[in-house]
């Protein structure tokens, strides 16, 4: 179970937030890009310098090791990093149902990763972070390399995912109907601000 709370939490470019994100809800973010969705993100990973409280689950994000922290605390970055050409050498633990969910043959293991396609690589990255079993889950538009079959997939499949392990989702989207499917609220970084969206 995982539940987010930041109390005076500023990141680089933004004003200090104060916002609660309980279990297994979906909070989706918006803004012009160079708003801060991503640093945003990155700071809450602890990837990026941030100032005030995060706390998960009620514990300090100072109770945490760094790599404990990021391992509850997931993120899905816009580009992701590959460090071995096969990919998979990138997998430590395998849940085939995730490969299956997002039409993915297991056998995808034993290709290049420099064969793979943006959309290929954007939903294999996700099964690599859900694989780790995060409490909470930062995704810096997991569907943007996507077509419209795959999104509906990558959607269903968090939508079930963050119930069934009651994970809070932070969500960064550009797209307004993707927002209203998958959140429960919206909210808007403008001017250094984030503030309900209307």
């Amino acid at each position: 179970m995982g539940s987010l709370t930041l109390k005076q939490f500023q990141s680089p470019l933004l004003a200090p937030i104060d916002l609660h994100l309980a279990a297994a809800d979906c909070l989706a973010i918006s803004g012009p890009s160079g708003s801060g969705k991503s640093r945003l993100l990155r700071a809450l990973a602890d990837l990026d310098p941030a100032q005030g409280e995060i706390r998960l689950d009620g514990r300090e994000r100072a109770q945490f090791s760094g790599p404990e922290w990021r391992r509850k605390v997931g993120l899905l970055t816009a580009e992701s990093g590959w460090w071995s050409e096969r990919v998979g050498d990138h997998f430590e633990r395998l849940d085939e149902s995730l490969f299956q969910q997002l039409d993915l043959a297991l056998k995808c293991l034993d290709w290049e990763v420099s064969h793979l396609s943006s959309g290929e690589r954007q939903r294999l990255s996700l099964i690599r972070l859900l694989a780790q079993q995060p409490q909470v889950l930062l995704l810096d538009e997991p569907t943007a390399n996507l077509d419209q079959r795959n999104t509906e997939r990558v959607e269903a499949l968090i939508g079930e995912w963050r119930l069934a392990h009651q994970a809070a989702v932070l969500w960064v989207s550009h797209d307004a109907q993707q927002r209203t499917r998958i959140a429960s609220q919206s909210w808007l970084i403008s001017a250094g601000e984030l503030r309900p969206e209307t």
